[in-house]
């Protein structure tokens, strides 16, 4: 496995509101993200934790050698620099000119002014870098500003957007806008059309028009646009949806702007601004982390999210889990959800962690023998694992565990909750799969057992004989399908599996 290729990283900021918001932002040097934190949530009591977090841009510093190039101004450097290295951190400021901290007077902030300056930054940063391609790093609205540039701006230019971005990861953003749980729609209308503070960029109106080519002031969207869609893959102008990946907060309780307000309007399922449902690209790469919109809980300043960030910039393998040929029991009234947590050894937070205590279980349906291949996959987690961050022991072993529970609702036919048999917090179902990859000969070896079969502590678990076989070696990717335990027979059939897809991130 090659390591990845360095290329510069941008980082863009989310929305700071009004006149003194923007005066405040542009204070910071970095924009937010060289903010840290100390608290955490870990742990079935989910109480406070301390453990201290540098920041994004101090740990790319620290882990992948990254450097930040300032004489008094990123302009500065740049202008009076030929060559730049490739492994550089650089900020989007695309609220200076709208500042009234400099003297004059302030620009009014626009989207697409935001998304063509950034073009701009691109560019001159390829040309020293002597690199075809940039990560896009984004945080709320500014992950908005990468897709209206990708969208919209390349697009008018005619420029492919896959020929100047290599990846676009975002934290927290809203990509089918902002919406509320209050009000009937009725406070998204008002925002939308007093535009307080500049808010309507969240709405879809505004929307379409940043993000879709040749459209302008005045242009609607359809009844059935989307959002949060980006063009498909295999269409002109469209970005890869596999080179996109979508960091979502599931911790409304720990978003304080307002004194809660905003959490409270925005709903429980949300990240305190941003609800579930609109914070992701439908295709694209996700997880889920127990992290607030921003604060101290925040998702940038977050392990949670650095993880993800670094993995999915400079992992050298991809590894796919789903569930297949599963049948659930068919019984009236009952609903079945899935529970995800993937952990990954050597660090001390959850990766991705999908439960009905946070508002985003797995749905899992009756006919799931339904679909193209027949088999009902059911998607659980992607993952990029990272050769150089293997075992503390050197043994070159990537370990991850595959937290699986299968729990089952049942309702009345008056579609009240059914609590007669119910026992809380007690899935039908309750297992970790433990996987360990490695490469022998260059092709991915991969051994996997539950942990139900494991006798002691996993740390104290090794792996032994050989490793499991490639199912699909034509395919070009490594494909296994894992038996679940006996005891999930009668829940999920005889035939169910976990499959795991190991292939080359690089």
């Amino acid at each position: 496995m090659s390591p990845a290729q360095k290329l510069p990283v941008i980082y863009v900021r989310g929305f700071a509101g009004g006149q003194s918001g923007i005066d405040n932002a542009v204070m910071d040097p970095f924009c937010g993200f060289n903010a840290g934190s100390t608290h955490m949530r870990i742990g079935p009591d989910n109480k406070p934790s301390f453990y201290q977090f540098e920041s994004p841009l101090l740990r790319l510093m620290m882990d992948e050698g990254y450097q930040i190039l300032v004489q008094g101004s990123q302009e500065t450097y740049l202008d009076t620099h030929t060559e730049i290295p490739a492994d550089s951190t650089w900020i989007h400021r695309f609220y200076d000119p709208s500042a009234s901290t400099w003297g004059g007077t302030p620009k009014e902030f626009r989207i697409e002014d935001a998304a063509q300056d950034l073009l701009e930054l691109i560019d001159e940063i390829r040309a020293k870098a002597h690199v075809d391609r940039v990560h896009l790093v984004a945080h709320s609205m500014g992950g908005l500003i990468c897709r209206s540039l990708i969208q919209k701006v390349l697009p008018e230019r005619n420029i492919e957007p896959a020929d100047c971005v290599a990846k676009l990861f975002t934290y927290g953003t809203p990509h089918g806008g902002i919406t509320f749980d209050l009000g009937f729609g009725m406070l998204e209308r008002l925002r939308d059309a007093t535009g307080i503070n500049g808010a309507e960029i969240f709405g879809r109106e505004r929307m379409y028009q940043y993000l879709t080519p040749g459209a302008t002031a005045g242009d609607e969207p359809p009844d059935d646009w989307d959002p949060r869609a980006m063009p498909a893959d295999g269409e002109r102008f469209a970005f890869p949806h596999r080179q996109v990946f979508c960091l979502v907060g599931t911790d409304p309780g720990d978003y304080d702007v307002a004194h809660g307000l905003s959490s409270a309007v925005v709903g429980p399922r949300s990240d305190g601004l941003v609800q579930i449902d609109n914070a992701y690209v439908p295709g694209a790469f996700r997880a889920y982390v127990h992290r607030s919109h921003s604060g101290r809980y925040g998702l940038v300043n977050s392990e949670e999210g650095y993880q993800n960030l670094r993995r999915f910039l400079f992992g050298d393998l991809k590894v796919d889990s789903a569930l297949v040929h599963h049948r659930l029991p068919e019984e009236k009234n009952t609903v079945w959800q899935g529970e995800i947590g993937l952990s990954i050894r050597g660090l001390q937070i959850v990766m991705h962690e999908r439960t009905a205590a946070h508002w985003c279980p797995v749905q899992l349906r009756s006919d799931s023998r339904s679909g193209a291949d027949g088999d009902g996959a059911v998607p659980l987690v992607s993952t990029f694992l990272c050769e150089n961050l293997a075992s503390p022991s050197g043994t070159g072993t990537l370990r991850y565990a595959l937290h699986l529970r299968i729990l089952s609702l049942r309702e009345r036919d008056n579609g009240f909750l059914d609590f007669r048999d119910h026992i809380e917090q007690t899935a039908d179902f309750d297992d970790i799969l433990v996987v360990d990859v490695s490469s022998e000969a260059g092709v991915p070896a991969v051994r996997a057992v539950w942990n139900s079969a494991i006798v002691g502590p996993i740390s104290d678990y090794e792996p032994a004989g050989p490793s499991l076989a490639d199912e699909d070696p034509a395919s070009g990717r490594w494909v296994s399908d894992i038996p679940l335990p006996d005891s999930t027979r009668t829940i999920l059939g005889e035939e169910a599996r976990i499959r795991l897809s190991v292939t080359d991130w690089n």
